[in-house]
């Protein structure tokens, strides 16, 4: 072999390394945001047991909604509604159940609003 073709061979194959690695660091970035959505499916997933749990705890210490008048029932959900956006959950019919990022969700808002204006 002649030094030009090893030359080009050997260029050749530092392409091939510069390419492998770049896409090597694509599939870990992707992995990265995997891992981080995995941790905050897993903390959504346990707040929303908790909750659970502490409403089924709730309501087995409590009357029966037929025992409340439609007024009590309604005021009950709308409290659960405005603890669920509290603890930083979507009440929203665009994103109900979802973790809400930074500040306050408008259309939840609203919605609060609303069903507070009704009861009264």
């Amino acid at each position: 072999m002649d030094k030009q073709a090893i030359l080009a061979q050997m260029t050749q194959i530092e392409d091939q390394i510069g390419n492998l690695y770049k896409e090597l660091g694509g599939l870990k970035e992707q992995i990265v945001q995997m891992l981080e959505e995995n941790t905050r499916l897993e903390l959504e997933n346990q707040a929303k047991r908790e909750r659970l749990d502490s409403i089924q705890t709730n309501h087995e210490n409590e009357t029966t909604p037929s025992d409340l008048s439609s007024a009590e029932v309604s005021g009950e959900g709308h409290d659960n509604l405005a603890r669920l956006y509290n603890e930083g959950f979507h009440i929203c019919n665009v994103h109900y159940g979802s973790m809400r990022g930074n500040g306050d969700c408008l259309f939840c808002l609203s919605f609060l609003s609303k069903t507070s204006q009704e009861e009264k």
